[in-house]
Formats: C-alpha cells, sequence, structure tokens
C-alpha cells in the first residue's frame, strides 16, 4: 500500500482539551483534586489516593519508575504508528508544567483511524494508560521530563503497529 504522497494528503487529528470524562474509556487522567484530602502526617499534609491498581502484576511483571527527558515535537506530525502494552498500565506524570499530547485507541484489536483520539494536556495533569490501550510514543508539546511507571519483567510487553493509513495530527 502506498503512503500519502505528503503530510497535507492526510486526515486530519486535532487534540482536544485532557478531562477525565472524556478519558475514561482509555486510562484514568492524573490531576490535583479540587476538594480536601485525607489528612495524613499529624495534619501537616493532605493525602489523595489517585489510583488504587496500576495493574503492573500480571505475567510475573513489577511496578518500574523511570524518567523520560523528551523534547518539544513540531506539529503538524504524522501518526503512523501505535502501541499497546496488555499486562499492564502504563503512567506519565510531567515533572513540572510540562503540556503534552495523548493519543489513544480503545484496547483489543489493532486500531483503525476513526477510532483514534487526542487529547493535550494542561501541563499539571498525567495520565494512566489502561492495560491494552493503543497509544502514540509521548508526544511533549512543551520540552522537559516525565516520571514515568510501567511494568517491567523479562518479556518485554509492547505490542507495535503500523496504522494502514497515517494521520496528520495538529495543534490549533
Amino acid at each position: 500500500m502506498n503512503a500519502p504522497a505528503c503530510l497535507a494528503d492526510l486526515a486530519i487529528l486535532v487534540p482536544v482539551p485532557l478531562t477525565p470524562q472524556a478519558f475514561l474509556p482509555f486510562g484514568a487522567v492524573l490531576q490535583a483534586p479540587a476538594g480536601p484530602g485525607r489528612p495524613i502526617n499529624a495534619g501537616s499534609s493532605e493525602r489523595f489516593d489517585l489510583v488504587d491498581d496500576l495493574q503492573l502484576g500480571a505475567e510475573g511483571g513489577r511496578a518500574q519508575l523511570a524518567l523520560f527527558r523528551a523534547q518539544a515535537r513540531q506539529f503538524p506530525l504524522q501518526v503512523h504508528e501505535m502501541e499497546c502494552h496488555r499486562w499492564g498500565s502504563q503512567t506519565f506524570v510531567p515533572w513540572g508544567v510540562v503540556r503534552f499530547v495523548v493519543v489513544v485507541a480503545p484496547a483489543g484489536e489493532m486500531p483503525s483511524g476513526g477510532e483514534i483520539r487526542a487529547f493535550v494536556t494542561d501541563g499539571r495533569q498525567g495520565v494512566v494508560l489502561a492495560p491494552g490501550t493503543w497509544h502514540h510514543a509521548l508526544l511533549a508539546v512543551d520540552a522537559g521530563d516525565f516520571l514515568v511507571i510501567e511494568r517491567a519483567a523479562a518479556v518485554v510487553d509492547c505490542e507495535l503497529h503500523r496504522l494502514d493509513l497515517p494521520l496528520r495530527l495538529e495543534r490549533r
């Protein structure tokens, strides 16, 4: 199958602002809660439990904390490949105020262009991608660091899928 001649010929994907409700089919949004938390440390701190189970233990997996240092991407850009981790979630949390775009598709069969969605964070939000959720690699709007929590094990859990028809990801 021939690829489109240029970026301008591709179907357009425009990210929408990230909200917990809109992102629910793909995982969870991490952001500072509006209400009060549970007092801890003799009342000097508040605790907010954001995600009860990151689902990282399947098939002998364990939690791994990494730092990704991302360069700012130039938009528009071509989305030609998606990946998924079937045995565990993957969490991205900006270290500082760093915006990024999350390109996702539902867990299950390999995605087609019509199932792919894009969200842009406000720079203070993170995401937990549910196990099996298809997603693009990290797309930083701003250069910066990200804390990443993912499943580590003897067998790598990363399935790649090349899209039949690439998409043009824009930032409007």
